[in-house]
């Protein structure tokens, strides 16, 4: 699984909101079928979901509204310099790898944006 396809699971596969009810048939089905259709995720609170990760790091002071490695280290995710390479290339990072500050303020924003549009709703001070 790709590191961000992690983070993904780690925030809408916890959450019984993002995941449609067992036995329903998907919205625009015709009564009766379960053809596949096109069905908006439920909005997921992020904040929620991350402060609870991050809870359960007892002692381990972890500001994931600001930084990509406490967002991964708080969902259990490798927040290595190399994962976090591997994540810049599968978001499509162009700047310099080196410059590990400026790649992972890059991430933080790209997975804040990447969250928000995949129904995830974000604390009003997350800049996306």
């Amino acid at each position: 699984m790709s590191i961000f396809g992690k983070i993904m699971s780690a925030i809408f596969g916890s959450h019984p909101a993002a995941a449609a009810p067992a036995g329903s048939a998907p919205a625009g089905a015709a009564p009766g079928t379960s053809a596949p259709a096109a069905t908006p995720m439920a909005a997921v609170d992020v904040a929620a979901i991350v402060d609870k990760a991050v809870a359960a790091h007892k002692g381990e002071k972890l500001e994931w509204r600001t930084s990509i490695v406490d967002l991964m280290k708080a969902l259990d995710i490798d927040s290595s310099l190399a994962a976090r390479k591997d994540l810049a290339k599968e978001l499509g990072y162009t700047g310099d790898m080196n410059d590990s500050a400026s790649m992972n303020v890059w991430l933080h924003k790209q997975v804040m944006s990447k969250l928000a549009a995949n129904g995830g709703k974000l604390p009003p001070e997350i800049k996306h």
